[in-house]
Parts: C-alpha cells; sequence; structure tokens
C-alpha cells in the first residue's frame, strides 16, 4: 500500500488543501495517513438526494431532514441573547429562517441577498414561521443537479467539517491500494463480497441502496467489512501468540514435595476442576517457552489455592514468584495466606506495596535481589524500578483486568532483568499467569482473548452455602436494620456495603463514613468497624483483621471489599444503593458471604425509581448465582469495550464488529486466521498492514 501523508495531499486545482491546524486535528483523531480515511466509515447516512419545497418540508415537520433550496433574502447577526447569524431564504411557496450559532466571518459573508442556498436539516415551526438550526447548507447556482448518491455522515472532531472529511475520503479511495487482501476461496466459503465495490459504497452508496442496511449494518459491504475488522485481530493476537515460541523461558518441572505440603497446610483437597488446571499450569511451567495463561473462575472457586500451588512448583525448581494484586487489601489477604501456607516449609514470603516504609521496603529488595526471599506479594510497587530479583520465573496478577498491558509485561520483564536467568545472552521471561474472577463469556473470549490460553474452574469447592439474594426498596430501610441486628446477636457477621465515602450532590448517595456513624449509634450493643480505600493501610488492615478474627461484628465498607475477603463467618450483606453498581461488581461483592457452613443472606437495598438498566441488572443479579451466566448477560447489557477494562491498552479494538450481534462472522474468522496465517502469510501481513499498520510494534510486546 503506497503512504502518503496528509501533508503531501496535492492541493493545487483538487479543492483539497487543509489548513495546519484542521491537519493536526485530523492526527489527533488518528487520522494520520491517506490510508487511514479509507477506513473511516460513516456513523450515518442522510437521503439528500430529493428536493422539497419549504412549504412541503414544512408540513412533514418532524419525519426527519429535509433538502430544500431558496435565494436568501436576508442575514444578519443578532444577539439574543447569544450571537447567531439569521438567514432568511424564500423558495417561492414559504419562507425559511435558518439560525447559525457557531459560524465563520467566510460564512456570514457568503450568506448575502441574491445567493441561493441548498439547504439539508430538520425544518420546524418557528415563531416567524418555518426555521432551521445549524443545517447544513452551501451556495449553489440556479439548476445545480441533486446528488445522485446517498450522503455520508462521518465520525469527526471539533474544527473539521464534514465536508473536509468527505473529500479526503473520496479522494483517498482513488489515491490507495484497495486490491483485495482475502484470497478468493477464502471469499467464496464464508460469502463475502469483494473490497473495493464494498469499501467505495460505504462511503459512496448509490441512491437506490436501503438506507436501513446501511443504518443496521446488515448490508453485505458491512458484512465484509466486520468479518476483514474480526479477520485482522485474530490474525494479530495469533501472530502475538506464536511470537511467544520464539521467546525462551526457565522450564519448571513438576516434583510435587512443595505442592504437597502447602496441601497439608491449608488442610484443603482440590477440586476435580481445580486438578484439571493444575495440571494445564503444569505443563506449561515445564516448558522452556514462556507461559501466557489466563485463570477464570466464579466467586470462591479456589483460584488463590490454584496459584499458590503454581507458585510452589516454580520454588521447588529453584526459581522465585511474584504475586502482584490491584489493591493493598487483595494484596494484604493473599500474603496472609501464602505466608501461612509456604513459610511453615521454610518458605520466605516477602511483603511489598507502597505503604512501606523506606526501610522494610530496602529490607525487603534486598531479600529479592539475593534470592533470599522466594516469593514476592505485593501492589504495582512489585513493577517500579528499584526492585529486583534474582531468578524470577513466574509471575501471578491477579485481577488482571485491573491492570494494563505495560503494568503486567514490565513485571513479567523483571525475569529476564534477574542475575539468576541470564544465558548466554538470553535472558528467561517469566511464565505469566493471570486470574481474573469475572468470568469472560465465550464470545468475548474467542474477539480479545485468543492471544492467551485459558483455563476454568467451573465448580465450586465443598461446603459453601448458597446464598438468598433479596431485592429490598429503601423504604424499608428498617426491617434491613432488624435483620442485621437479629444475625450479629445470633453469633453471625455482617457486611454493609456504601458506594461512596463522601458526599456527593450529583447522586445524593449515603456515604460509607456516615453510614458507619449512624449504625454505630443504631447498635450501640455491637462492634462496628469501617474499611473504605482513603484509609491508612494500617487502619484498613487493622479492620479487617479484627473482623476476621470475630472482634468486629458488622464491618461497613466500600466496594474496596469487592474481592480477596475471606470471613467465613460473615452469613449477611447489604448493598447500599445496589441499583448504581454494574453486574459484575454486584456478584463479586455478594460472593463475600456464603464462605462457611451457615445459611447466607445478601440484601440489595435500591431506591426508585429505577432506570430500565438498573430494573434490568437487579433482576439478572436476583435470579441467578451463576457468574458465567451473569457475565454473559453484563456483555449483552454493557457491551464488549466497557467489559475489556485495562486490557485495551493492549489490544486493537473493534470498531465495526460486535462479537455478540456478529458472533457467525467472529467465527468465521477465528477459523480463517490459522490456515490464513500458516498456508498465505504474505495475504496474512497484507490484511494486517491495511487494518492494523501498527500490529508488528503490538506484537513485539
Amino acid at each position: 500500500m503506497r503512504h502518503v501523508q496528509i501533508s503531501n495531499i496535492p492541493a493545487e486545482g483538487t479543492g483539497l488543501s487543509v489548513t495546519d491546524a484542521v491537519r493536526v486535528r485530523l492526527v489527533r483523531f488518528g487520522l494520520r495517513r491517506i490510508e487511514d480515511f479509507v477506513l473511516h466509515l460513516p456513523l450515518r447516512y442522510e437521503d439528500e438526494t430529493r428536493l422539497s419545497t419549504i412549504a412541503e418540508a414544512a408540513g412533514s415537520s418532524g419525519n426527519g431532514p429535509s433538502v430544500v433550496e431558496g435565494d436568501v433574502v436576508s442575514s444578519e447577526v443578532r444577539y439574543q441573547p447569544r450571537r447567531t447569524l439569521v438567514c432568511v431564504i424564500d423558495d417561492g411557496t414559504e419562507r425559511l429562517t435558518i439560525r447559525l450559532l457557531n459560524f465563520y466571518g467566510s460564512q456570514q459573508r457568503a450568506l448575502v441577498p441574491g445567493a441561493r442556498l441548498r439547504v439539508s436539516g430538520d425544518i420546524r415551526p418557528g415563531l416567524l414561521g418555518p426555521e432551521s438550526v445549524h443545517p447544513r447548507w452551501r451556495v449553489v447556482r440556479p439548476g445545480t443537479p441533486m446528488p445522485a448518491r446517498l450522503t455520508p455522515i462521518y465520525p469527526a472532531t471539533q474544527g473539521v467539517s464534514q465536508s473536509v472529511i468527505q473529500r479526503l475520503a473520496v479522494h483517498a479511495l482513488g489515491q490507495c491500494d484497495l486490491a483485495d487482501t482475502l484470497p478468493a476461496h477464502l471469499r467464496a466459503r464464508h460469502r463475502l463480497e469483494p473490497f473495493e465495490p464494498m469499501i467505495c459504497l460505504l462511503h459512496e452508496p448509490p441512491a437506490d441502496t436501503a438506507l436501513d442496511t446501511l443504518s443496521d449494518r446488515t448490508h453485505p459491504a458491512w458484512r465484509r467489512i466486520k468479518f476483514d475488522e474480526l479477520l485482522a485481530q485474530q490474525l494479530s493476537m495469533r501472530m502475538h501468540r506464536n511470537s511467544r515460541a520464539a521467546r525462551r523461558a526457565l522450564p519448571l518441572p513438576t516434583a510435587g514435595r512443595l505442592s504437597r505440603q502447602v496441601l497439608a497446610t491449608a488442610s484443603l483437597d482440590p477440586t476435580r476442576a481445580q486438578a484439571r488446571v493444575l495440571a494445564e499450569i503444569s505443563g506449561d511451567l515445564a516448558r522452556a517457552q514462556p507461559m501466557q495463561r489466563l485463570l477464570q473462575g466464579d466467586v470462591g472457586s479456589g483460584k488463590t489455592l490454584v496459584a499458590a500451588l503454581a507458585a510452589a512448583q516454580a520454588v521447588e525448581a529453584g526459581a522465585q514468584v511474584a504475586v502482584m494484586a490491584p489493591t493493598e487489601l487483595l494484596a494484604e489477604q493473599t500474603f496472609r495466606k501464602f505466608q501461612g501456607w509456604f513459610e511453615p516449609a521454610g518458605i520466605e514470603v516477602a511483603w511489598l506495596a507502597g505503604s512501606l516504609t523506606k526501610k522494610k521496603r530496602e529490607v525487603a529488595c534486598a531479600r529479592l535481589a539475593s534470592g533470599e526471599a522466594a516469593i514476592a506479594v505485593g501492589t504495582h510497587a512489585l513493577f517500579q524500578q528499584g526492585v529486583d530479583f534474582h531468578r524470577l520465573a513466574l509471575a501471578i496478577v491477579d485481577e488482571q483486568h485491573r491492570f494494563g498491558v505495560n503494568q503486567r509485561l514490565a513485571l513479567r520483564g523483571k525475569g529476564g532483568a534477574g542475575e539468576g536467568n541470564r544465558s548466554e545472552g538470553n535472558p528467561a521471561e517469566a511464565h505469566l499467569l493471570m486470574m481474573t474472577a469475572t468470568p469472560i463469556p465465550r464470545t468475548l473470549a474467542m474477539a480479545c482473548y485468543a492471544d492467551l490460553d485459558v483455563s476454568t474452574i467451573d465448580e465450586l469447592p465443598p461446603g459453601r452455602s448458597p446464598i438468598t439474594t433479596r431485592l429490598v426498596g429503601d423504604h424499608r430501610r428498617d426491617e434491613v436494620i432488624q435483620r442485621v441486628r437479629d444475625a450479629c446477636m445470633q453469633g453471625s457477621q455482617a457486611y454493609w456495603v456504601c458506594p461512596l465515602i463522601e458526599e456527593s450532590e450529583a447522586l445524593q448517595l449515603q456515604t460509607a463514613v456516615d453510614t458507619h456513624a449512624d449504625l454505630c449509634a443504631t447498635f450501640p450493643e455491637l462492634a462496628v468497624g469501617l474499611v473504605h480505600g482513603r484509609q491508612k493501610a494500617a487502619e484498613k488492615a487493622a479492620a479487617m483483621a479484627a473482623f476476621q478474627q470475630g472482634a468486629l461484628q458488622l464491618l461497613v465498607a466500600t466496594t474496596v471489599i469487592e474481592v480477596g475477603v475471606d470471613v467465613p463467618n460473615a452469613s449477611l450483606m447489604v448493598i447500599e444503593h445496589a441499583e448504581r453498581m454494574g453486574l459484575a461488581q454486584l456478584h463479586q461483592l455478594r460472593g463475600r458471604v456464603g464462605r462457611g457452613s451457615a445459611k447466607s443472606s445478601c440484601i440489595l437495598l435500591y431506591q426508585t425509581p429505577l432506570s430500565p438498566l438498573a430494573r434490568e441488572r437487579l433482576k439478572v443479579i436476583y435470579e441467578s448465582s451463576d457468574g458465567f451466566e451473569i457475565a454473559r448477560r453484563d456483555l449483552e447489557l454493557r457491551g464488549p469495550g466497557e467489559l475489556m477494562g485495562a486490557r485495551q491498552s493492549g489490544l486493537p479494538m473493534l470498531r465495526f464488529a460486535d462479537p455478540v450481534q456478529d458472533v457467525e462472522l467472529l467465527e468465521a474468522a477465528v477459523e480463517a486466521a490459522g490456515p490464513l496465517l500458516a498456508d498465505e502469510p504474505d495475504a496474512a501481513r497484507r490484511h494486517l498492514a491495511r487494518w492494523l499498520p501498527d500490529a508488528l510494534e503490538w506484537l513485539n510486546g
């Protein structure tokens, strides 16, 4: 493909010249090359092929945009109350007032009495007759023919007009190589139209094109574009996956002695699902290529135990392990578990977090650099400069979606920097195990995680009690308070979860601090604690320790307790303003109870009126306790982009295809990517060059 820079667009006689300011805005908008305009596709289309009289357009007000034409009768700038350019045109049937709230001097000079305007936009009744606010318009000569094609409306940025983007898009179609990147047999197999006529149609659709098929993106042209985009994403992820085979990692053979000691200390037996995923992870660790595996499992399925046994395999092979969690509270919970499981076997577990004093941090870093500490557990502090490992071979990232790709790679890269990992100039990378308690629906996994190996724990350990979920309106708050009192007085413990820790006039939500004060006054007979994200680490740790040891009966908290908190005696949770929270968050919070044998309940306290989306979310969480089903419904409600989280910073995102709506095309792209890459690598690279020109740079990550 020819790379013609925007700055090199021929200007003389083409009408394509753009100012430096517009060029800068286009580049910031992501339109850096002429080729970028080929795939900068319209958001919608308008039919401007038919001309109406002003009287006809006024009579059909509310039926969508109309195109009218008339002569300028008057034009003036008024201040009523803001500066507005008001222009009146007449076509002999009626007069139309045009109001432009934002305008340039050149536009004001063009709208002079006697000029003939063609106007496209919504026409509505006004105080002085029909009017249109900010329509599209241009000066024409009498008898200028109507467009023969539908008018594309492109995504745009401030300071760049539709006409500029339209002209550059048309120029790009004539300037760029539009040869098909897909082999004919692949197009035939999946019933795909040729690329060039389809991309041209989307930029310049003939007037007889069915507008609804363009709007809902079911036209064959859109089908081809969506397949191409999905295929490019699959190819990039497969190339990334294949590139791992060329990199080196320390092979960590399976022995089992330390794993057996950990299990004996923890007094736990792996479930069948845990044993299955452990075998998958163990096989990866034994190889000399770096593992990149995602471990997913529902709330309470036992991912931490699997991570500990993977760590045991690495430590027994003489290597080090780093375990990173997104919050200090979650990291400390993991640290306490690892400390209890490994230190009886003589394995030192180091703690590293931002709240450590300088002296304690220096001691922890020294022991990791020397190799005396075999396991490090902590937060983002683990991958920061100055933290070195002697022989890091396994990096475990909990709640991986909360970290950006660069953060995960920075931790993995600590492996190659270790003194014990260097070999003939080819440093060994650390194996990477990522974990999530938010199950990933099948379509999202196919679309966005094809570069990873995925292991799934699909059963819960025995002994977990089922959780009863109840929806309760805020007007029944007194009943909920009595329920909490009864549970705590009978020996159970309870959580009371609030969304915010300080007042927000916009949302008018009860704060955790105020709720704690209110509940202390309401329950003088109970010990009530408080945990929120802005407390000092020592305060949070003390409150959590007191709750775990039973010294506190009720814990008021923000969503900081969403993951990692394990208190078997806690059997009741109240979630304030549940209507404000997402499905995944509600399910995660609910999973903090039901971790013992006692009957457990989660009360979702909501305020009315409920929006349709909030009503649907509460219905889903009430009806299902299956995290995989909840994740599937969440995907349907929110779409894939929102659920990707920080992974967006490392993956090419989909602009046109939707994994939920276009699952048939997604499956076809998954099927096609492997053979195309293996049998026709040149075609695969040409396809990537068109769709993801920066893919090779990303693949090197």
